[in-house]
């Protein structure tokens, strides 16, 4: 293995070459038909042999995407999964935004060299990864992304995965090519099922179709790769003081309105609204019809 160097935040950090011949390759990228013979690597490379999952979708979203993105990435990290994804614009960067909410490992993978990072407006959210988990590229530091990098970057995002999990894609959606590399190596895959008439979720939804498992709970993909679950009452000590007040109205009255909950709080709508948006985020509650229930 050698090493080079790149500027961070005024802090000198290596940037690590691991050849396809060294034992710290990831054993998952060894086995895929086509592996990248060397991997330029940020942060730590001790774990990119980590469970992880894949969280994928379009650079174009909605506020449903967002949201579901995040709450994604944040759960898997806080169970102790790597979150790996390729810090493009919309569906990629909520991901990596929600599992460093829960810092655990994520994993980022580069269409561009190391320090020339793409988008660099995801620069600062680039160094966020670095500093507790990995930005690997298996292009030289200094190249520039071209058109055909990206797409061909999408194998090691699935081939470093156990599963891969696609939140909003549309029908031409380069998200779709990570599912397809996905699916030749034999990974588990996902979709988040989206509106029928929003062409934000034609993709996704083609691939329920198509044979994808449907993601209704996250848990649900816990349980499949076996992953001890964290219950409500383990989680509530991450909770500050107004969030356990409404999760406590909640698991009194199981299935409450916002509305309900300002009223027995005697706190405004608003207030409660957007505790209630955190919330949901953190996989604390889920909404369904406009009622409030604790998750799974």
């Amino acid at each position: 293995m050698r090493s080079e160097t790149v500027m961070l935040d005024n802090i000198e950090r290596k940037i690590e070459v691991i050849d396809y011949s060294s034992s710290e390759y990831p054993y998952r990228l060894r086995h895929i038909a086509d592996p990248p013979s060397k991997l330029y690597c940020l942060g730590r490379t001790d774990i990119l042999n980590n469970l992880g999952v894949a969280v994928v979708g379009s650079r174009k979203f909605t506020i449903y995407g967002k949201n579901v993105a995040r709450m994604i990435g944040r759960r898997l990290s806080e169970c102790g999964l790597s979150v790996i994804s390729g810090l493009a614009i919309g569906i990629d960067s909520f991901a990596h935004e929600g599992a460093l909410e829960m810092p655990y490992a994520p994993i980022a993978v580069l269409g561009s060299g190391i320090r020339r990072m793409y988008p660099s407006s995801n620069l600062s959210l680039m160094k966020r990864v670095a500093a507790c988990g990995a930005v690997v590229s298996e292009y030289e530091p200094d190249f520039k992304g071209q058109s055909w990098s990206f797409p061909r970057r999408n194998r090691i995002i699935s081939g470093l995965s156990e599963a891969v999990v696609l939140v909003e894609a549309n029908s031409n959606s380069g998200a779709l090519i990570t599912a397809q590399y996905a699916a030749a190596q034999g990974r588990d895959i996902y979709a988040v099922p989206g509106n029928i008439n929003s062409h934000f979720s034609a993709g996704t939804n083609q691939l329920i179709r198509d044979g994808a498992t449907p993601l209704f709970i996250i848990d649900d993909l816990l349980n499949d790769l076996g992953v001890t679950i964290l219950d409500i009452e383990e989680r509530l000590p991450d909770l500050n003081e107004d969030e356990k007040e409404i999760v406590n109205v909640i698991r009194m009255y199981n299935g409450i309105r916002a509305d309900d909950i300002s009223l027995i709080l005697n706190r405004k709508v608003s207030s409660v609204s957007a505790i209630l948006t955190v919330l949901e985020i953190k996989g604390i509650t889920v909404q369904s019809a406009g009622k409030f229930f604790l998750a799974k």
